[in-house]
């Protein structure tokens, strides 16, 4: 088989189909998570917390060199990093409520099947069973 044909099989099944939209739609609702906390959740928050400026919240490891050449400096973004943090838990959060969601229409999975009986315990059953009739 041609690695074409072999590549067209593969696309073509609905679990990578599937899996594309999913990826597409998880970047857009990415984006979206990100805008709320940068936009809607993170300047009340600052404001309640002294008109602070997470984007501000900086640890500086190194001074940059002069004020010409800002990008020499060593920092730790740590309001950015907080930032993230928080696009990652509603992002989770908002996850977990669609996989609990889609919980709720899934048929109940099938109960296993009981284990095989050994032959120890058929016979032992057998001589049970032929007393019980005696």
């Amino acid at each position: 088989m041609s690695v074409l044909k072999e590549f067209r099989q593969f696309v073509s099944r609905g679990n990578v189909l599937d899996l594309a939209v999913g990826v597409i739609i998880g970047a857009a609702f990415g984006k979206i998570v990100s805008s709320l906390v940068a936009d809607i959740i993170m300047p009340p928050l600052g404001l309640l917390m002294g008109n602070i400026d997470f984007n501000h919240i900086v640890v500086h490891l190194k001074p940059a060199i002069d004020d010409k050449h800002p990008e020499t400096a060593v920092n730790l973004n740590v309001g950015v990093f907080l930032k993230n943090i928080i696009d990652f838990l509603l992002v989770a959060l908002a996850i977990f409520g669609i996989v609990k969601a889609s919980n709720r229409f899934r048929p109940p999975a099938a109960p296993p099947p009981p284990p095989p009986v050994s032959k120890e315990v058929e016979l032992l059953t057998e001589i049970r069973d032929a007393l019980i009739r005696r």
